[in-house]
């Protein structure tokens, strides 16, 4: 036991409460302060609080954001889109199906029956032809046909 310490060897913990004690005198802080910062700072897990008014969005602006990211915007309105199905497949075939999605201009439908899906895929190109006529030649370019 050196110096009487208690069991302590060699006083290195003395020698690095100097050097802390050396950097807070150095910042010009007491003891204390410190201690507080540096609890405050691992508590808040940042230095300084965030600018609240810098980070504040509209609310149109972020669904802007959201519509555009999840490509909802690339789509017709479902009213519009059953409203031409029915149109352009007329009475007896729409009631065999339905509209499911469109989405980067494929149109899904949903066919109650194998053999009405067999139909359609047979006059599927005169199905598009009539509904790039009604919708515009943007809007769909592919239909695909699935059993449900």
């Amino acid at each position: 036991m050196q110096g009487g310490h208690g069991g302590l060897s060699g006083g290195s913990h003395r020698r690095r409460r100097q050097r802390l004690d050396r950097r807070t005198r150095r910042k010009g802080l007491s003891k204390g302060e410190t201690t507080r910062a540096r609890v405050v700072r691992e508590f808040r897990g940042v230095g300084e609080p965030l600018d609240l008014e810098k980070n504040i969005s509209k609310v149109g602006e972020l669904l802007a954001g959201v519509i555009q990211d999840l490509r909802l915007n690339e789509g017709i309105e479902e009213s519009s889109l059953r409203s031409a199905w029915n149109e352009v497949a007329g009475e007896f075939i729409a009631k065999q199906t339905e509209p499911v999605s469109l989405q980067g201009g494929v149109l899904t439908l949903r066919v109650l029956q194998p053999s009405m899906r067999f139909h359609l895929e047979q006059s599927r190109l005169q199905l598009l032809g009539r509904l790039k006529k009604r919708l515009g030649a943007q809007t769909i370019r592919e239909v695909r046909l699935t059993i449900g």
